[in-house]
C-alpha cells in the first residue's frame, strides 16, 4: 500500500505534529511519503495534512483535489468545509453553533455590541481574523479582505478556558488537545506566514463536549449525503457559550492538525489504521 502526506512546498515535511503518524503508517508497512499538493501521484491514499497555503490558490487546489482519486477527506468534502458557511447550515440543522452571521466585503453589516471577530469564510491558520469592539476598524477590515466574511461575538470564556479539539478518526473519538486564545484586539499576527502559532496541550473533553462533537458530525455527514465513519479525520473544536454550554467554534474536516504531541502514543496507529481501512474499501 501506498500513502502520500499532502503538504505544502513551504513545510515540505509538514510542521512536525505529523511526525508520529509518518512513522506508525511506517511500522504497520505502508509505503508512506510526503507530497507537495498539486503534483501528480499513483498512491492509493492521499491524506490532506499542511496543505495551509491553499486559501491563496482555492480553485488550482479544489481542481487538484477532484483529480485525486484516494482523497481522504474527499474532495466533495474538502469542498463544503474550505468554505466557513458551513457554520450557518449546520446552526440551521440545529447544532451549537458561536452565533455567526456570513457577509459580503461591500455591505454595512449590524455589527455585535461589544467584542467581535471578522474572519475570512475560506482561509487556514486564522489569517485574516481580527477581534474588535470598533465598528470602523472592523468594517475597515471587512473592506481589505475584499472576499465574504465571518462576524461572531467573541466567547468571552476563550480568554480564560481557550478551546477544546475533539479529534475523531473514521467517526470513533481518538482524543482531545486545549488551545489557548489566539486573537488579541486587532489582527492575528501569523509568526510563519502560513498560520498563527498556537499554545496546544492535553486536555479530557467534557462530557457535553463529546455530545456536541458526535452531533456536529452526524449532522455534516447527513448533510454530505454520507456516514460519520466516511470522515477518515474531523476535528471539532468548542468553546463555552455565556450560559456555560459548548457551542461549535469550528469543524475541520480539509487540514486540521490533529495535536499527536499532546496525546498517547497510541493515537497515531489509530488513525494509521483508518488510514489502511480506507485503502482496503
Amino acid at each position: 500500500m501506498k500513502v502520500v502526506l499532502a503538504t505544502c512546498a513551504a513545510l515540505p515535511k509538514g510542521d512536525g505534529d505529523d511526525d508520529a503518524l509518518f512513522d506508525a503508517l511506517q511500522r504497520d508497512g505502508v509505503d508512506v511519503d510526503w507530497l507537495t499538493w498539486g503534483s501528480d501521484t499513483d498512491a492509493d491514499v492521499v491524506v490532506l495534512r499542511a496543505t495551509w497555503d491553499y486559501t491563496e490558490r482555492l480553485d488550482d487546489f479544489l481542481a487538484w483535489c477532484d483529480r485525486m482519486p484516494g482523497l481522504a477527506n474527499s474532495a466533495q468534502v474538502v469542498r463544503w468545509n474550505t468554505d466557513k458557511s458551513y457554520l450557518v447550515e449546520l446552526a440551521a440543522h440545529g447544532v451549537a453553533v458561536v452565533p455567526t452571521a456570513v457577509v459580503a466585503p461591500d455591505a454595512e453589516p449590524d455589527f455585535p455590541a461589544g467584542e467581535f471577530v471578522v474572519k475570512p469564510t475560506i482561509g487556514a491558520g486564522s489569517r485574516g481574523a481580527g477581534r474588535f469592539t470598533d465598528h470602523a476598524e472592523a468594517l475597515a477590515h471587512l473592506r481589505s479582505l475584499g472576499v465574504p466574511a465571518l462576524v461572531q461575538p467573541y466567547q468571552s470564556s476563550v480568554d480564560t478556558n481557550g478551546e477544546t479539539a475533539l479529534v475523531f478518526f473514521a467517526g470513533d473519538y481518538s482524543h482531545s488537545f486545549h488551545k489557548g486564545p489566539m486573537l488579541a484586539q486587532g489582527l492575528a499576527e501569523s509568526e510563519t506566514g502560513l498560520y498563527v502559532v498556537e499554545e496546544l496541550k492535553s486536555i479530557e473533553p467534557t462530557a457535553a463536549q463529546r455530545e456536541l462533537a458526535v452531533q456536529v458530525l452526524d449532522v455534516a455527514a447527513e448533510l454530505l449525503a454520507l456516514r460519520r465513519k466516511d470522515f477518515l479525520y474531523a476535528r471539532v473544536d468548542v468553546v463555552e457559550g455565556e450560559n456555560g454550554e459548548p457551542l461549535l467554534l469550528e469543524l475541520e474536516l480539509t487540514e486540521p492538525t490533529l495535536g499527536f504531541k499532546y496525546t498517547d502514543e497510541d493515537a497515531a496507529s489509530r488513525l494509521s489504521a483508518a488510514i489502511r481501512a480506507t485503502a482496503s474499501r
